[in-house]
């Protein structure tokens, strides 16, 4: 990709609508992704997220899928991606899909969870937000150790805002830890002026990178991020004068 814009944001968006805090009706949640495949930012729009269990309600859904295991899973091609709980058996994931996503928690034995999760060729999740937000140095360190490990992530949870700010993360925050580095002081900068992205490129105060960096970034760092609002995220984007392209 030669606009950064495309190279950042494509398919970022996993829609959750059927989780909290959105919680939509099934039928609700349809209408609101189908609106959402249909907006003019829906280059930004990545897998309709569900779980399971539930799999079998959407026999006639042209979407890629995340499929979050709450029992067992079914084959079905439109699976894309898989998301599993961090008390889930890890060896039974192998294999289930394309991309298999644990969750980690962000205490002492985050290291060893990763060092297991890079062992088995898994993925990693975390929760930036919901009922407890980590600080910028737990989500730094988890950042770094992803890195050390080259560990692919996406995370989920309370990054509606794109920029830091009434103690939540922010998903541009995020996405220039994962480019620049830096993670603790991207993750708390709260200046939405202090980040730029335009077709040329996309840059944090003094630190800039073009569409082949972040095409790489997204590819090997952050992968996407889960939200239960599509719109509410680009809405942010369009206040910041990003979106509509």
């Amino acid at each position: 990709m030669e606009d950064a814009r495309l190279a950042l944001l494509d398919r970022l968006i996993d829609h959750a609508p059927l989780f909290p805090p959105a919680s939509l009706p099934l039928t609700a949640a349809l209408d609101e992704d189908a609106r959402a495949h249909e907006s003019a930012s829906a280059f930004a729009l990545a897998r309709f997220v569900c779980p399971a269990s539930r799999l079998d309600e959407l026999p006639g859904l042209d979407r890629r899928l995340s499929l979050v295991l709450d029992g067992p899973l079914g084959s079905d091609p439109r699976v894309e991606a898989v998301e599993a709980p961090a008390e889930h058996a890890l060896e039974p994931l192998i294999g289930l899909a394309s991309e298999v996503y644990v969750e980690v928690a962000l205490g002492a034995a985050l290291e060893s969870d990763l060092d297991r999760l890079a062992e088995l060729g898994l993925r990693a999740k975390v929760r930036c937000g919901g009922i407890s937000t980590p600080s910028a140095r737990e989500l730094a360190g988890f950042l770094r150790a992803c890195h050390e490990r080259g560990l692919v992530f996406k995370a989920t949870a309370g990054l509606h805002h794109a920029v830091h700010r009434d103690g939540e993360h922010g998903f541009l925050n995020l996405l220039a830890a994962a480019v620049f580095g830096d993670e603790e002081e991207a993750l708390a900068e709260s200046a939405p002026d202090a980040f730029r992205l335009a077709p040329e490129g996309f840059s944090w105060r003094n630190r800039s990178a073009g569409a082949a960096e972040l095409a790489r970034a997204r590819r090997e760092r952050l992968h996407s991020i889960g939200s239960c609002s599509f719109f509410e995220p680009v809405a942010e984007l369009e206040a910041l004068g990003i979106l509509p392209l």
